[in-house]
């Protein structure tokens, strides 16, 4: 009675010493302009709060490394990342878990472009010429575009006149249109969403090529966060409903048809990439 006493007592006094988690703590890569970020991923954090039934607070980072580096420290619970960030999350924490990708990241594209004036029609015609990417950790922006130059034989430390990276994927159109730079690659949904906004002008920015589809961008929790809420912010996303007003707002918010399930198997082939291109060890 006496031994059954004290393990009562110790795991009341461990359970006392844990406590209960009551916020969660969830970031972005920052692909685009802070006050952008700041629109798209309020609404989420306020939506998850009345879907798991805690505080949600949204942080805003400043590169891409940082988001990688809260989820290894256990700052950040919950992440949106692109392929490539989730790869090296992965890696770093050796546990991360991506749960969930819009339908549209299945087959994802990145767009090349360039200055109208600078008379470019086809990828042979960037040699020569000066490039931005957009963040060096960026799947769409970076890895996947330099990936695809490679192995049609284009090298852009040896190839191109000049390479910046601009740091986000408006910037790197907006760069384009300027003529800071005669040409460069961005996310396929972020042009489509800037000419759809009349946020670019298309007769001084033209399309020259789009990538094959790869896997992108999924939502990543860290592989340590408890099953049980881990399986309510799952459902939360695979529940968003288009014919749902309010939830269609949140699927337009992030340029989504709908959310599916994923898998970190599905990220496979962007790891294999940046292998290729250099971009891991």
């Amino acid at each position: 009675m006496l031994r059954r006493l004290i393990i009562v007592l110790c795991g009341a006094l461990f359970a006392a010493s844990v406590p209960a988690q009551n916020v969660l703590r969830i970031s972005a890569i920052p692909d685009e302009a802070p006050t952008e970020l700041q629109r798209k991923f309020s609404k989420v954090a306020t939506y998850l709060a009345k879907e798991v039934g805690l505080k949600v607070e949204y942080t805003a980072v400043t590169d891409y490394a940082a988001v990688v580096e809260a989820l290894a420290a256990k700052k950040v619970d919950l992440a949106w990342l692109g392929g490539f960030t989730f790869v090296q999350a992965r890696l770093r924490t050796g546990n991360a878990i991506p749960i969930a990708q819009r339908l549209e990241d299945e087959k994802f594209t990145s767009k090349f472009i360039a200055n109208a004036a600078a008379g470019i029609e086809s990828l042979a015609d960037l040699k020569g010429r000066t490039f931005s990417f957009g963040s060096v950790s960026s799947t769409s922006g970076h890895l996947m575009p330099r990936y695809f130059l490679l192995e049609r034989k284009i090298n852009p430390e040896k190839d191109f006149r000049r390479i910046a990276f601009s740091g986000a994927h408006d910037a790197t159109a907006l760069q384009v249109e300027s003529g800071k730079v005669e040409a460069g690659v961005l996310n396929a949904s972020v042009w489509d969403k800037l000419v759809r906004e009349k946020k670019v002008d298309t007769k001084k920015v033209r399309v020259i090529w789009t990538t094959p589809p790869y896997y992108d961008y999924n939502w990543t929790v860290r592989g340590d966060l408890d099953p049980g809420l881990v399986k309510k912010l799952t459902d939360a996303f695979l529940k968003l409903d288009p014919k749902n007003p309010a939830h269609k707002e949140l699927l337009d918010l992030q340029r989504a048809s709908r959310f599916v399930a994923t898998r970190a198997g599905n990220y496979k082939g962007i790891e294999a990439a940046a292998r290729s291109a250099g971009l891991l060890k």
